[in-house]
């Protein structure tokens, strides 16, 4: 039997799920906005054209169902900015995203120190990818309305050349940001380094995370959590 700790909800997880999947799709998609001879080169025009009006029903979840968690969990929404993106950091904080340069290459070599429920350069990354997302979804959104958000060309609000460059250019930008910064988010949360390995089954399973796991990677979450008890349930598992 071993206890396990209920680290992410459900709206949670089905949340981060959708913009994980769905920011994906973008980016697959969106090469054939951002290079439109790509497919046409490959596949065809009409291939491209598909590929653009696809980006454009993938942004709908990727915006939506964030904004739909934030009204549906306003304290959960705080709570992230505040305490796991915007976090004070103390002094095992800042040792720890100093050591973790060297803990990529030697894990079994290096003592990272206790960590709180998100760890310090997580909460850089996170922030960055929050950060980015949402100027992605607004620069879309101005560039997708000077199109018409109907596949005819309705509901469209002109911009200025110069809104629209700037609007392209940013996007473009983050878009390429987001794309460094999720392949080191899945490479560890995917648990393709080898310290990490099933934590996927955290975010993308039942939200639960075993004790010795809990410890491992966020020493004082955990211990705070045993200690209360209230989060906390005893299984036993096929591994």
């Amino acid at each position: 039997m071993t206890r396990y700790i209920q680290r992410h909800s459900l709206l949670t997880r089905v949340t981060h799920g959708v913009a994980a999947i769905t920011c994906i799709l973008l980016a697959v998609t969106g090469l054939f906005v951002f290079w439109p001879e790509l497919g046409g080169s490959i596949m065809g025009g009409e291939f491209t054209y598909w590929m653009r009006m696809l980006h454009r029903v993938f942004a709908i979840p990727f915006i939506l169902v964030p904004l739909y968690a934030v009204f549906k969990s306003p304290k959960g929404a705080a709570h992230l900015f505040k305490e796991d993106i915007f976090g004070k950091w103390d002094k095992d904080d800042y040792k720890w995203a100093m050591l973790f340069p060297f803990y990529l290459f030697a894990p079994s070599k290096i003592h990272m120190p206790p960590q709180h429920h998100v760890k310090s350069a997580q909460r850089l990354a996170d922030g960055a990818l929050v950060f980015f997302c949402i100027i992605m979804a607004l620069t879309g959104l101005v560039l997708w309305l000077n199109t018409g958000l109907l596949p005819n060309g309705g509901m469209k609000v002109a911009f200025s050349d110069e809104v629209l460059l700037w609007a392209r250019m940013l996007h473009d930008i983050f878009f390429c940001l987001t794309v460094i910064v999720g392949i080191a988010h899945i490479y560890l949360g995917a648990g393709i380094f080898q310290p990490y390995r099933g934590t996927a089954r955290i975010m993308f399973g039942d939200g639960k995370v075993s004790e010795s796991d809990a410890l491992y990677h966020w020493g004082y979450w955990a211990n705070e959590e045993l200690t209360t008890g209230k989060n906390v349930t005893i299984e036993k598992r096929a591994e």
